[in-house]
Order: C-alpha cells, then structure tokens, then sequence
C-alpha cells in the first residue's frame, strides 16, 4: 500500500487540476460538526463528481497535502480488505508526518468493497483530528453498518440522477431558465418548457448519457443495470439466480406506476418455471431497492395490517433507464411523468405513500417532508378530457376529507408554475 498510494495521490492530484466543476448539485453536504458524511445512491449517478466538487471546494483554503482521495472501486486495490485500508491511511500520514498536527480531509470513494470498513472508519474518526466523506452505492449495507457501528457519527446524504434542472444545465440551456423566472407562463413559453419536459422524460438524467442518442444512451444504460447486478446484488448477496434478478428488474421499469402484488409476482413466476420459494422473491425485490434500482411505494393507512398486505406501487431511478427497457411502439409518458414526481419528491427527502380512498379512488403521492408537513399530489399529464379532470378532482376531494389534506393536481403546468418552484 505504502508503494501504490504515491501513485494514487499523484493521479488524484492531476484530475484535480483539470477538474472543471461540473453541474453543481443541488443537494449539499449538511454543515454539521463532528459528523461524518455518507453520500450513497446508484452506481453513475454522480456521486464522485459530487466528492470532487466538495474537494474543490476545500482547496480554496486547504493545501492538497492534507486531502485523501482514494476510489476502491480501483482494480490496483483488490481485493481490499481492513488492512489494507488501515495501510493505506496510515500510508498518507506517513508520506506527510506534519498532517498528524493538522486536520485531514478523506474522501473514500465506494467504500462498501471494503468489508468491515467501518470499523477502520470509527477509530480514525475519534482519535484524529479530521474530516470523512464517504459514497457507496448500497442503500441497506451502508445504512445498516452506519447504525450499527458508527453509533450516531454519520449522516447520509442521498445522491440521484440529474433533475430537470440540473438536466438543463448541463446542457446549457439558457432559454429554459430565463423562461422559468418569468411570472406568468404563457402558451408559447409554456410549449418551449414542455418540449424540455419531455425530452428529459425521454433521456432521463444519468449524467454521462444526457447528451447521447438514442441508440447508445439504451446501450449504456442497459449496460449500467448489468454493473448493478453482477457488482451490488450478485457479488454482494451470493445470489445465483441472475435471470431472476434480470426479470423483476424488467417487471419494475416496464409498469412503474402500477401496481406490484408479491404474492401474485411470486404465483406469476411459478408459472413460467422459475423455481423459487416467495421469500426469495421478497429478497431479491430488497436487493433490486438497496442498489436503487427500483423502489416500492407502500399504502398510506394507519393501520400496519392493511399497509402490509396490499401491493405497493412501482417506481425506477429514472426515466431514462425505463425508456431503456421500453419495448412498446407507445410509451405510457403519463406514468413516466408520474415517476418524476416521485423522484423529485425522494430528492426532497420525502417519505412517500399512496393512498386509497373508502370508495377506492387512488391518490398518486401522499408525502411528509423534513418538516413533518403532509402533502397530497395527483398527477396527469393530460387533463384536456373532462371526464379525466372530474375524475382526478373528485379523488382529491374525497381524500382531503378523509386525511384532513388539501391536494394538489400536478399536471405540467403546474409542474413548472407551482411544484418545481416551491416544493
């Protein structure tokens, strides 16, 4: 280790000094002492580019010297274990004795490849003076070790796809933003958001394929899923039935929006063959949501039993990646627009249900926000039908009387006069 971190630390040096910035995020790592700082989310999502932004950040004031980068994902490292990452360190320290007056910044990229990193993590963490920022891309190893071995040290900061926003920087586009300060939206201004809108609903917001065809951002983001399966659910889980994997992967990006019965998956699978038992099925769903693949949105009700045992609804990383897995002539774009308003909520922190009213209307999002507010939302793409508009209104209404809430009707509207300005 003492022979391959000058390499390391001099390569880091040189991506530093080329580094341009990038779109800048707009989730943050929270200004809190003595914490130590967690980003996790799917593999290419940017959570690198996010550590380098916090480095450059840092080196306005910091020298270099005092700054670890090392990226275990690095096939010169593996296999990697506590040792080695303790040499490492300690590696770091010794190259630069007058650090250990100093404080230190480390930043340790994919560090779940680690086993029983966080062990390592803790003592560097009390007995010297520095700063940690760590990224994985497991949801439930990193959250389950932070709780059981960091004992209240960390805090995690969810990292996703690019948004609309963020989409719209990245490439540029300076009309769309002069566009979204106007007060009122009208019909022309309104037909250039959309038109953004809907080529973001299409491409999704994975940074490296923003700007690809369409040929080969399906390529990538079909060989993105590939990485995730073998690296985050196979490796990690000692799971021999890949194809099973690869076909509830497939059944949550081609029916997000819908709704997904364990048990009905479990007698459907059965029935083509797969022999497997219904907790195996339970599994592998987890494992599909812990890499952030696919998530399962629950009912809302104050009762667990009923929570429990109806089916929750379906939603992907993002819309690209179900574009990706698309086999349709006509994609279900109102269900894609759906799964952006569920993303946008997750990147807000929001706890996410669904709700069902006496008389079985469906209410898309029921959410608590970091405050503790609930909030309803109904979303459409198109309200030009009456008979659609009624429908969703009336859904509403009934639920506002039996939650005590006031919805809100997301259409694309106002999606951009009202919820992408001020949720």
């Amino acid at each position: 280790m003492h022979k391959i971190l000058p390499t390391l630390l001099e390569e880091f040096k040189d991506k530093m000094s080329s580094f341009s910035g990038g779109v800048k995020r707009e989730v943050t790592f929270p200004d809190i002492e003595n914490k130590i700082f967690v980003a996790i989310g799917m593999r290419r999502v940017g959570k690198t580019y996010f550590l380098f932004q916090k480095i450059a950040e840092l080196l306005k004031t910091v020298p270099l010297s005092r700054i670890l980068y090392i990226n275990f994902e690095d096939d010169r490292l593996r296999p990697i274990d506590q040792e080695k990452l303790r040499n490492l360190i300690d590696a770091f320290y010794t190259l630069h004795p007058e650090n250990h007056d100093n404080q230190c910044y480390l930043f340790l990229d994919e560090i779940q490849n680690v086993e029983n990193w966080h062990e390592v993590i803790r003592r560097y963490f009390d007995t010297k003076n520095v700063k940690i920022y760590l990224t994985g891309s497991s949801a439930k190893l990193l959250s389950k070790e932070i709780a059981t071995s960091l004992r209240g040290r960390s805090i995690a900061t969810e990292i996703w796809p690019f948004s609309l926003n963020e989409s719209m920087k990245m490439k540029q586009n300076k009309e769309y933003f002069e566009l979204r300060k106007l007060p009122v939206i009208g019909k022309m201004n309104f037909d250039k958001l959309n038109s953004c809108l809907n080529t973001y609903l299409e491409e999704g917001g994975f940074p490296e394929t923003v700007s690809f065809k369409p040929e080969e951002r399906n390529k990538v983001l079909q060989e993105y899923v590939s990485v995730v399966i073998f690296r985050d659910i196979v490796e990690r889980h000692h799971i021999t039935n890949i194809s099973l994997i690869r076909y509830l992967i497939k059944t949550i990006m081609k029916n997000v929006g819908g709704s997904l019965s364990t048990n009905k998956l479990y007698h459907d699978l059965k029935s083509q063959g797969f022999k497997i038992g219904k907790m195996t099925v339970y599994d592998y769903l987890d494992y599909i949501t812990d890499a952030y693949l696919g998530f399962r949105v629950p009912l809302y009700s104050e009762s667990l039993r009923k929570t429990e045992s109806n089916p929750k609804k379906i939603y992907a990383i993002d819309t690209g990646l179900i574009k990706a897995y698309s086999s349709g002539i006509s994609p279900n774009t109102g269900h894609h627009f759906e799964n952006l308003i569920f993303l946008d909520l997750k990147r807000k922190g929001h706890e996410i249900y669904y709700y069902l009213t006496r008389s079985r209307r469906e209410i898309d999002f029921i959410s608590k926000d970091l405050h503790g507010k609930w909030h309803m939302y109904q979303v459409c793409l198109d309200i030009t039908n009456s008979d659609t508009y009624e429908r969703e209104i009336l859904a509403m209404k009934e639920a506002g009387e039996e939650l005590g809430l006031i919805g809100k009707l997301i259409t694309p509207e106002t999606y951009f006069e009202y919820f992408l300005k001020n949720n």
